[in-house]
């Protein structure tokens, strides 16, 4: 009678300590996703106020690749004229292509097309508007620098190469922070699938 007894406090006593590390299986994930909320959080603001300043960032470059592009287009006469049409095909399609991309960033748009390295094409364009730039306006400035529009193209490429370079920091420090945070975000994930995996074994045991 007293060995029954026993074996009845025992196995109540395995069902305590079963219930106590499920109960803390259960607060560790409650706390793990309290956490990942609030590195969310903070990832959300960082990235807002990184939105702010590559918005503006966006606009200057539209303000100078355009001022770029109407004064080149001003220039009735040219002699040799390579490199005034490499000019203006550069500060044109360095307008074009930065004004799609903010009208698709500005609206949220590109949310819609998750499969596009958005991070990645913002900085291959930056970077490579960046190098177009200062070359047109090395070769501007060799060729053409007579006329006040030539020279005024001239000191505008060189602001658009600054600006496009400033930018391109931006794009590369965000898009370095994206690989950061998906590598961070897979290893949490990682780690919250084993400890379930482990955890399920009692809940099966328990529920026995």
């Amino acid at each position: 009678m007293a060995g029954s007894w026993i074996q009845v406090l025992a196995d109540c006593g395995g069902g305590l300590h079963r219930c106590g590390e499920l109960g803390q299986a259960r607060e560790g994930k409650q706390v793990r996703q309290g956490v990942q909320k609030v590195q969310c959080l903070i990832l959300g603001m960082k990235e807002y106020r990184g939105g702010d300043v590559k918005f503006f960032m966006g606009r200057i470059m539209q303000v100078t690749a355009l001022a770029a592009f109407i004064c080149i287009e001003t220039i009735m006469e040219c002699s040799p004229c390579e490199g005034l049409y490499f000019f203006e095909f550069v500060s044109c399609s360095a307008f074009v292509v930065t004004g799609v991309l903010l009208i698709l960033f500005s609206l949220n748009l590109h949310m819609r097309i998750p499969q596009i390295n958005w991070n990645l094409t913002d900085l291959v364009n930056t970077g490579l508007s960046t190098f177009f730039f200062f070359v047109a306006s090395i070769v501007l400035a060799a060729l053409n620098h007579t006329a006040g529009a030539e020279i005024a193209a001239v000191i505008f490429g060189f602001l658009a190469t600054a600006v496009y370079a400033a930018s391109a920091f931006l794009s590369l420090q965000k898009w370095r922070g994206s690989l950061s945070q998906q590598s961070t975000s897979d290893y949490i994930r990682a780690r919250s699938e084993s400890r379930d995996v482990d955890s399920r074994p009692e809940i099966q045991r328990l529920d026995t």
